[in-house]
């Protein structure tokens, strides 16, 4: 990635009967950037890509590409295209003039269209299968048919509305895979729209988390998912156990947080926080660990209430005696046979260190 913006967003606010889908939403994506939008149904991510697209107009602020302004750039005119979940080839055309398509409707010389078809039909791995029809693909093939006849024209930004949805999971995992290749080859910025958390922390070089048309958080993958800034951010991304308190005492970032059940947490917090501050504090399952004996740190004594086995994990459902429940996430590199002696009614403490209590204000 460059430092230079393909595609910026100032200040956008688009509003349907009154309501703002999407709310005062400024960001930046860099020059060969893969950037999600992330969130739940409703925050405002699909509305973004179409006012990017041309397919809506904001209420006010800012949209540029290449640091010009598209305001009066009808859809057809602006250097973006647009792949979508259902791919929409077209069934009577072969996977070459379904990928040529857009050139021959400008009207380029056939050996103008025979070159850049070879060149996509090279990063899409699909070569020797270009005389084929759409009914003759699978559906991983036709999306990468839909993705080059995007892609042919060299868009300065590609939209992606939640484009490996119609897909099955095993498909789907390999796409991603397939999708980072691509963007990565041709270095052309990608705006990849999901409500899937995995399939963005996989793919992306950054993403925006959205909630209720609001930018939660703009951050690299392992930022949004260690360090996550508000409430939102820490209960969407991911498992967590989540505690919410006030701060009895602060000595620095080190604070001890009273929450329900009884419990006193220590943790160390990225932000200055006073004494009687309301904070929410979150535990990943997987910095969860299991002994017979009290540990460092935040240690509680409980019982294994369910497990259920996932091949290399574990996944642990334990009772505190103070009533709370947690998600605990055995590790891959816990022995198969201290795994083994995980079993509902075993008693257990469960610690974490202060580092892995994650602190954002309430």
């Amino acid at each position: 990635m460059s430092g230079i913006y393909d595609l910026e967003l100032r200040n956008i606010v688009k509003r349907f009967d009154g309501a703002a889908a999407v709310n005062n939403l400024s960001l930046g994506v860099y020059r060969g950037e893969f950037l999600s939008i992330l969130g739940p149904s409703g925050c405002g991510k699909t509305t973004t890509l179409r006012l990017v697209a041309g397919f809506e107009t904001p209420d006010s602020g800012e949209i540029l590409l290449k640091e010009k302004s598209v305001a009066d750039v009808p859809p057809n005119k602006r250097d973006v295209n647009t792949v979508f979940q259902h791919y929409a080839l077209f069934p009577h055309l072969s996977v070459y003039d379904n990928i040529t398509y857009s050139l021959r409707i400008k009207g380029r010389p056939k050996q103008e269209m025979r070159a850049r078809a070879g060149e996509m039909l090279e990063v899409i791995d699909l070569v020797g299968l270009e005389e084929r029809f759409p009914h003759q693909l699978s559906g991983g093939q036709q999306q990468r048919v839909a993705l080059a006849r995007a892609l042919i024209n060299k868009p300065t930004v590609l939209l992606l509305d939640e484009p490996l949805g119609a897909l099955d999971l095993k498909v789907r995992k390999r796409m991603q895979f397939e999708l980072k290749r691509i963007q990565r080859t041709l270095g052309i910025s990608f705006v990849y729209v999901t409500h899937d958390q995995e399939e963005a922390l996989t793919l992306s070089d950054r993403i925006a988390v959205m909630n209720r048309g609001i930018l939660e958080q703009l951050d690299a993958p392992a930022r949004i998912y260690n360090h996550p800034q508000t409430r939102f951010v820490l209960d969407f991304i991911g498992s967590c156990n989540i505690f919410s308190g006030s701060v009895t005492q602060a000595n620095g970032r080190d604070i001890t947080v009273a929450a329900p059940h009884g419990m006193q947490l220590r943790a160390r917090s990225p932000f200055a926080a006073s004494q009687g501050a309301n904070v929410s504090i979150g535990v990943r399952p997987e910095r969860i660990t299991l002994s017979e004996s009290q540990g460092a740190g935040n240690s509680f004594a409980g019982v294994v209430t369910d497990a259920v086995f996932q091949g290399a994990l574990c996944q642990l459902k334990v009772r505190l005696d103070n009533g709370c429940e947690l998600d605990v996430l055995l590790q891959p590199s816990e022995s198969a046979e201290v795994n083994a002696r995980r079993v509902p009614g075993q008693k257990v403490w469960a610690s974490w260190s202060d580092d892995n209590s994650i602190v954002v204000s309430a």
